[in-house]
């Protein structure tokens, strides 16, 4: 990169006296400069700002953000081109079964070549290849069906990736708002905070305690301290401290900086092109699907050619003809049996569940974690904003002198202070009491705003340092400080649990103070005066005991407690305050880094009770959690006293249950660990590590763990955990991506639902999977003994010679692509049972077919065949149980009825079947007709199997002829004995499972 300076005079000019079109043109070259000419770590921030256009201290206006937007693009990297809608649709065709069947279809054709040019004169034949023509027609509308379910999977999947779009928090109109990363523009001001994804490249223009991971970017192992201090050197990437980098991630402290190069004009942007994205691991059903395929393949495989040697051997081939209907009944007995839209069907089913889920505020971002979902037997959930409303409120205020109470609740600035015992409170506390809220709101990150509608209020940043602002307006210690401007920052981290902020005095002379709040027993530690009527003194060791005690007091009433402190510095100079490290120019360089001459002789103020009222409807989902075999545990980083209150009102711990504290946690060894988590399920005053100790520890029992997080440091458990969830709202973008599930609302409940969702979604897959196998293993079992059994059931004609094939290829292949797509998608979608969250959590281990379920498998498919043969026998001379009506028929007659009657119980066998297979256990009649979908995809069914059975032109391709209504009788009744026996099988398998 060139290290020459920007010009300002050279890329500014004023804006009201050039054309519109030049101003776009100065524009357009400063961002080319920026990028592609200068380095803006060499420019100082000002001129950066000036070249860009833009205040920093208003940052851009829409209007102007959506002119650049239009201009420069979004802020993305350029993706893969889409695969267009043709190769999609040509690769249905893509799999090996279905070659097997254009190999096929192609011998079929040549062998009806072969008969029409060797067919002697006047001799009948058919007019067309007609199994050729309907095997491929098969084909086709099998295809459309499939690329018709990917594109419906796929819509489902940009939807959710749209829903886990990253934001971010920009100045825009003079106040921070929440954007679409994608709408980020050059000039852009960027608000950084622990735990956000830097957006973009960008300039820094203020930094306190800032530090970023570039790992990413740089492969540097620790994150890099940032300052906005020109550099005096063109500097390697890893070097360049006043500089941001798209995709790195803040890891503490706050910033500003502006926005120099989006999309592929980022650091990330120009090494795109050697990015290469890995495949996603298969998950466990995506392996065990693809495995029961496999052996399913192999094993039909097998009896297609058993099916052809039996043929030849007890039949024999006599003619080119028998070789081809041998081999395309052998083909597509060999492709009904697995069922190919088996990975379409599942894929859509996942996708329409994960829609439901993000409808109720819980956002799967990748559609086979819903089976992880359905396993979960512990979630460790955060306490404040999950458990509770995250509706933070300052109800108590206690000073060395007294105790107050603040009325009003949420965040309209609306209350009073009141004394706890009804009457006036005393001057003295209510002084106290200011000052503790004055040093709360300037020790502080948040902001109130009133929102569009009358009487309404927003929160920025976090909402315990908002209800710190709302008590101060509500007695109006906010005004009573106005006039402490903040000149310097030492920010808040999960380790120090304190912040303190230096500000300036504009009516003492401009003096500095320290104001600092923090956990009371850690800010507690760094006083050593206390301010009382008024007056300050030595904190003496009864001080501190009063104090301890009232956290303690506090924190069995359910209140979480903040201390505040303050101390004058008298001197209107940071580099003149004691201990204050300089460099040789006088020069301070990141006073947020000096934290030890700061804090310390600091004097209490006072503390505050927050309380966070639990959620209503917490307590029932921790019930429910509990009756569906998962253990709820609450990890805060809140009072031991106050986790214990609120676990035990919401049911996690019983009323005498203790908490375990981060403390508690370090002195354990692996094996001391193991156990505590066993059986403790409230951890208080824990930092971020202990919660991958925990979720680590959990698994190592075999647990399936969901853990919650929203800060930056979460990040390494929600990712190591099971099911990783983070917060929608409260949550850090480093936080987000780690998670495979968001929390829109932030709730508990949420979740929990989510694993109900999870469990019907999986349950909903055994009931297609069930049905599928069972009937394409049923059309197996009814063709291999359809074949062995040929001349018991009156199949083969004794006075010919030839091939007979109990149903024909093109029959079986319909029966699949009518009775395997529309019911088996209508039963992935439906209704969960209600016995869904009263049953143990399911294993990962465990099989997703498992012994059980291939005995209704096998079972049904012995059912299936038996009717079915038993059909097509009573309109077979020489059969078993034959009609006696049909012996003035000829046997070619014969075998098209008979054959029609088996292709037809077949149908509405596996039609019985889909009603059947919706529970192992549950009677098929209990919700008969809760699924519309369901009997809308069997009536669909129904409709055309009559369309192949009355349509002439397709009696002739599929081999069929019309049945009398006696007949109709015969394949219902013979049907519907598949549901009758599968009842009874539910009958003995209910009583089993009493006992």
């Amino acid at each position: 990169m060139d290290d020459r300076i920007i010009d300002p005079s050279a890329l500014s000019r004023e804006p009201h006296v050039e054309p519109e079109d030049a101003k776009e043109t100065q524009e357009v070259k400063a961002q080319q400069a920026l990028l592609n000419d200068v380095d803006p770590s060499l420019t100082d921030a000002d001129q950066v700002a000036q070249a860009l256009n833009v205040d920093p201290r208003t940052g851009l206006s829409s209007e102007e953000a959506k002119r650049r937007l239009d201009k420069f693009g979004p802020n993305e990297l350029a993706s893969a081109p889409p695969v267009p809608k043709w190769k999609k649709f040509l690769q249905q065709f893509q799999d090996p079964l279905v070659y097997l069947l254009l190999a096929a279809t192609a011998i079929s054709l040549v062998a009806w070549i072969i008969e029409k040019v060797n067919a002697a004169p006047g001799a009948e034949g058919e007019a067309l290849p007609f199994d050729s023509i309907v095997i491929v027609l098969i084909l086709i509308v099998n295809a459309v069906l499939g690329y018709m379910q990917e594109a419906k999977a796929e819509e489902a999947v940009n939807a959710l990736s749209e829903m886990t779009a990253p934001t971010s928090n920009v100045l825009r109109n003079g106040r921070v708002e929440r954007i679409n990363t994608t709408d980020i523009v050059p000039g852009d001001i960027l608000v950084l905070g622990e735990g956000d994804t830097v957006p973009a490249d960008g300039r820094l223009l203020a930094a306190a305690s800032l530090r970023i991971a570039e790992a990413s970017l740089t492969g540097e192992s620790v994150p890099v301290s940032k300052k906005p201090a020109t550099l005096d050197s063109a500097k390697a990437l890893g070097d360049r401290a006043n500089m941001v980098f798209n995709g790195t991630s803040v890891t503490q402290g706050t910033g500003r900086a502006i926005v120099t190069g989006t999309g592929m004009n980022t650091q990330v942007g120009k090494i795109a092109d050697l990015l290469q994205s890995t495949e996603d691991e298969a998950t466990p059903l995506q392996k065990e699907m693809n495995h029961v395929s496999k052996i399913l393949g192999i094993a039909v495989c097998i009896i297609a050619v058993v099916v052809l040697l039996a043929l030849a051997v007890l039949e024999g081939f006599h003619s080119v003809h028998d070789v081809i209907d041998s081999l395309l009944l052998a083909v597509s007995l060999a492709v009904a049996a697995v069922p190919e839209g088996l990975a379409a069907i599942l894929t859509v089913v996942l996708a329409l569940g994960v829609q439901r889920m993000a409808a109720h505020h819980a956002i799967v971002k990748k559609l086979h974690s819903v089976e992880t979902l359905g396993s979960a037997s512990v979630i460790c959930s955060d306490k404040t904003g999950t458990l509770t409303r995250n509706e933070m409120t300052v109800e108590r205020v206690v000073v060395p002198s007294g105790e107050v109470e603040l009325t009003g609740t949420g965040y309209a600035p609306e209350g009073d202070m009141v004394s706890i015992d009804g009457s006036a409170v005393p001057e003295n506390i209510a002084n106290e009491v200011l000052a503790t809220l004055g040093a709360g709101t300037l020790a502080n990150d948040g902001e109130l705003r009133e929102g569009e509608k009358p009487g309404t209020w927003e929160i920025v940043g976090d909402p315990t340092e908002v209800s710190l602002v709302v008590a101060a307006r509500k007695t109006h210690a906010d005004k009573k400080f106005a006039h402490f401007d903040r000149v310097a920052e030492i920010p808040f981290t999960s380790e120090r649990k304190r912040m303190s902020v230096i500000a300036r005095n504009a009516t003492d002379a401009g003096k500095l103070t320290v104001f600092a709040k923090g956990a009371p027993d850690v800010l507690l530690s760094y006083c050593d005066r206390i301010y009382v009527n008024g007056a300050i003194r030595k904190l003496t060791e009864g001080d501190r005991q009063d104090i301890l005690d009232t956290v303690e007091r506090l924190s069995r009433e359910a209140y979480r407690t903040l201390g505040e402190a303050f101390r004058p510095l008298e001197t209107d100079s940071l580099a003149q305050i004691p201990g204050i490290r300089t460099n040789s120019a006088g020069e301070i360089s990141d006073i947020s880094e000096q934290a030890e001459a700061i804090e310390q002789h600091l004097i209490w103020n006072g503390m505050v009770g927050i309380i966070d009222p639990p959620r209503t409807e917490v307590r029932d989902a921790v019930a429910e959690a509990h009756r569906a075999g998962i253990r709820t545990v609450m990890i805060t980083g809140d009072h031991p006293l106050t986790a214990a209150r609120i676990a035990s009102d919401l049911g996690i711990i019983a009323k005498d249950g203790k908490a375990l504290t981060g403390d508690e946690l370090d002195t354990m060894d692996e094996a001391q660990l193991d156990k505590a988590t066993s059986e403790v399920s409230v951890y208080a005053r824990v930092a971020p590590e202990h919660k991958l100790k925990i979720v680590e520890s959990l698994q190592r029992q075999g647990n399936i763990a969901a853990m919650t997080g929203d800060g930056v440091n979460d990040a390494p458990a929600v990712k190591s955990a099971d099911i990783g969830v983070a917060m929608g709202i409260t949550g850090t973008e480093v936080t987000k991506q780690s998670a495979k599930m968001i929390l829109a609302d932030d709730n508990f409940s949420t979740i929990v639902a989510a694993v109900r969702e999870g469990r019907g979604i999986f349950d909903n897959i055994r009931k297609f999977l069930r049905y599928l196998l069972s009937s394409n293993v049923g059309e197996v079992f009814t063709v291999f003994f359809g074949v062995v059994l040929a001349g018991w059931l009156g199949i083969k004609n004794p006075e010919s010679v030839g091939v007979t094939v109990p149903l024909l290829a093109t029959q079986l292949l319909w029966i699949n692509l009518l009775t395997d797509a529309a019911p088996a998608l209508a039963m992935g979608v439906d209704p969960m049972t209600e016995d869904v969250m009263n049953r143990k959590p399911r294993k990962l281990t465990d099989r997703v077919i498992d012994g059980a379920m291939w005995g209704d498998i096998i079972y049904i498919g012995i059912i299936m065949a038996i009717v079915t043969l038993i059909g097509m026998d009573m309109h077979l001379t020489g059969g078993l149980f034959t009609d006696r009506s049909v012996d003035a028929m000829g046997h070619d007659a014969q075998m098209v009825e008979a054959r029609t009657m088996g292709f037809t119980i077949l149908v509405f066998a596996q039609l019985f079947n889909a009603i059947a297979s919706r529970s192992h256990l549950q009677s098929a009649f209990v919700g008969l007709f809760s699924n519309k979908w369901l009997w809308g995809a069997i009536g669909l069914s129904i409709v055309l199997q009559l369309f192949v059975i009355y349509v002439p032109f397709l009696n002739t391709a599929f081999g069929t002829t019309p049945l009398p209504p006696m007949a109709w009788l015969e394949c219902i009744g013979l049907a519907f004995f598949v549901l009758v026996a599968s009842e009874v099988r539910k009958v003995f398998l209910r009583m089993r499972a009493k006992k």
